[in-house]
């Protein structure tokens, strides 16, 4: 509890860091809450090794494209890369739980989901990253979709509350980037740093506790 109260001061400082005026608050609390999620990891997960170390490299990527987005021109491309290849790594993970698409409504749900979102999207994105941002959409989507499939073929099992919370981690993942995207690509939110931050590091805690406690 003491490192989920750590998480969560140190999330609302990043946040603090746009009204507050003071940039420096993002620089340290940003990276520092993902590694404090990733120290959350570190110590669970024995019993299913090659999981463990792939979604540790998933947080590991996460955490470079949280620095990238520091600088939020410059470092877009970046990120965004570094996210899918965390995304990558945790579509591994999921898929040494259960056989990738083992369950196709999952699938089929968050195509409809992001196929929603991009129509959206399209008119407002920058004709040189359409094909980074499809590409991550894609694997955005899969990770959610795969991360769905797990939970539903373990449902009755006694795996089913750690593969849910992983299930509910993808779902926020996609609320998170969903939100991003809007706010920089089709119109401004309010308060757009608590929601985007919110979902996502809430993402990332729920994705390191489907790990199991040794």
């Amino acid at each position: 509890m003491r490192l989920l109260a750590a998480v969560i001061a140190s999330a609302l400082l990043t946040v603090l860091a746009g009204p507050l005026q003071q940039p420096w608050l993002a620089f340290v609390f940003k990276p520092l809450t993902t590694i404090l999620i990733l120290l959350h990891a570190w110590p669970r997960g024995a019993d299913e090794p090659l999981v463990r170390r792939w979604l540790l490299a998933g947080l590991g990527l996460s955490l470079l494209g949280d620095v990238a987005l520091l600088w939020p021109q410059q470092g877009f491309l970046p990120g965004l890369i570094a996210f899918l290849l965390a995304h990558l790594s945790y579509i591994v993970a999921f898929s040494r739980r259960a056989r990738f698409a083992a369950r196709w409504q999952p699938f089929a749900l968050y195509a409809a989901v992001s196929l929603a979102i991009l129509s959206q999207l399209w008119p407002g994105l920058p004709t040189a990253l359409r094909g980074p941002v499809i590409a991550y959409v894609l694997c955005l989507a899969t990770m959610a979709a795969q991360a769905a499939v797990v939970w539903l073929v373990a449902r009755g099992s006694e795996h089913a509350p750690y593969r849910r919370i992983a299930a509910i981690g993808g779902a926020l993942f996609v609320a998170s980037d969903a939100l991003l995207a809007t706010d920089k690509f089709l119109t401004p939110l309010p308060a757009p740093a608590l929601w985007i931050l919110a979902t996502y590091w809430a993402a990332q805690w729920c994705i390191a506790s489907s790990l199991k406690r040794r």
